[in-house]
């Protein structure tokens, strides 16, 4: 089942109907439904198709001569890559064809000179024909860097560039349908929103039968998933292991997370860039910080890998040995809401950028953060889990996952911390799971302060 990614998909049809040259870079990290895009936007259409393999050359342009000749019905092989590229000019000048090639960066390693040939091939040839070329992969720093980078001979070539992301909560609920909204909310959290994972997830299953069955089992889908994934992109998984097991485990700032990892600073510092380029770490700042601020914090940005380092990985010998139905109901389900404290943040931003929400807000913001620093008053440490800044204005928001309903006291604490900023004009929001007691209805009133239940956040 296709689902979600119609903007993407939109663009692309956009495009296809235009005349002339095209030249789309897709990328992504895995599982994360690039090759399901591209196989929906070239369903009936004449298409060349070709998923790279991390092989030699020869394999490859076995491969891509096949993928070219299907549509004669040849199984021949061409001499080399001129000669494969050549006759795709032949083509693409007598008809609007689509050239894909999924997982690029295999076909680049196996013969590097690939990006100069097919740039040289577009100024000459390409530019001037019907063909629609994409390109695609998984290694991010490849496709940034090697692809998109001004350092690429294909820098500037490209008409459009797509970088897929998990889906948002609400988009995640369209693959969610049959299970009720605070369901698919952990749902949402516990696979990151990425829909190979989302596929994955029965409905007719229970939400502790599903999570017992892709987690707590160890031949479920997702038991060793994030070992896999580094396997694949990273060098040295064992560091990266240590790493997002410490980060996991509640650590934040470098110098804590190199102690927990049993690495050097300079050494942590550049297996950290790795994982943000790869989107499984998020470097953070109070909203309020430049960005040379040394208030800098690291957070696991995947949820899924949240869930995993935090109660996969510590329990693997046990969940090996067959209790892992007994691990997820001693000591995972009495963590679920606590777990989702910083999914239900990150889904209350998503809410506050969704179009019809964004446009009736008090006023417009690029970007949506958090606040921590110190209560000079207090002398302790303080938190605001959404924040936002305008000219003279500010928005502050709390976000409650809790099975109780907020009451006066949640409100009066954000009013507090709202003090310690001199923004002249505030607005403050309040979202929880449960509703909201009738004690803070005159505070709301008299502060202007907007509650939002879960409920109507759907």
């Amino acid at each position: 089942m296709f689902a979600g990614r119609q903007k993407e998909l939109n663009k692309l049809e956009s495009m296809y109907r235009e005349k002339g040259f095209q030249f789309a870079v897709i990328y992504g990290r895995r599982r994360v439904g690039k090759t399901t895009l591209i196989a929906e936007f070239a369903k009936d259409k004449p298409v060349i198709s070709y998923i790279s393999i991390e092989g030699t050359m020869k394999e490859n342009l076995e491969g891509l001569s096949r993928a070219v000749l299907r549509r004669s019905g040849s199984d021949a092989v061409y001499s080399d890559f001129e000669a494969l590229f050549t006759d795709i000019d032949r083509m693409s000048k007598k008809e609007r064809i689509i050239l894909s090639i999924d997982e690029y960066p295999y076909l680049a390693a196996s013969y590097p000179a690939v990006s100069s040939l097919i740039q040289r091939h577009i100024d000459t040839c390409w530019k001037d024909s019907g063909l629609f070329l994409i390109l695609c992969g998984s290694s991010m720093s490849f496709m940034e860097n090697q692809v998109l980078g001004y350092k690429s001979p294909l820098y500037g070539r490209r008409t459009a560039q797509f970088r897929i992301r998990p889906f948002t909560f609400f988009e995640s609920r369209e693959m969610l349908k049959g299970f009720e909204p605070e369901e698919q909310a952990v749902l949402y959290g516990v696979t990151g929103g990425v829909p190979e994972y989302l596929s994955r997830i029965g409905n007719h299953l229970s939400v502790d039968e599903n999570l017992i069955s892709l987690f707590f089992d160890d031949n479920g889908t997702l038991f060793e998933e994030p070992v896999n994934l580094l396997k694949q992109e990273m060098r040295d998984p064992a560091s990266y292991h240590s790493i997002i097991s410490a980060i996991a485990g509640g650590a934040s700032k470098l110098n804590e997370i190199a102690v927990k990892a049993g690495l050097e600073s300079s050494a942590c510092s550049n297996f950290m860039t790795s994982l943000i380029q790869i989107g499984i770490v998020e470097k953070e700042r109070p909203i309020t910080e430049k960005e040379n601020s040394r208030k800098t914090i690291y957070h696991l940005q995947d949820s899924m890998f949240l869930f995993w380092y935090r109660f996969v990985r510590p329990n693997i010998t046990a969940i090996s040995m067959g209790t892992g139905e007994f691990v997820y109901s001693e000591f995972v389900k009495p963590q679920l809401n606590a777990f989702m404290g910083s999914i239900f943040e990150e889904i209350c931003r998503q809410y506050l950028y969704r179009p019809d929400i964004c446009r009736s807000l008090p006023f417009f913001f690029g970007k949506l953060g958090r606040w921590w620093g110190t209560n000079p008053v207090k002398k302790q440490e303080e938190e605001i889990d959404i924040a936002a800044l305008g000219e003279n204005r500010m928005l502050l928001g709390e976000c409650k996952w809790r099975n109780a309903k907020v009451d006066a006291k949640v409100l009066e604490t954000l009013l507090e911390r709202g003090e310690l900023f001199a923004y002249p004009i505030k607005y403050y929001y309040v979202f929880s799971k449960s509703g909201f007691e009738k004690n803070t209805d005159s505070l709301a009133e008299q502060y202007g302060i907007r509650r939002i239940s879960f409920e109507e956040m759907l």
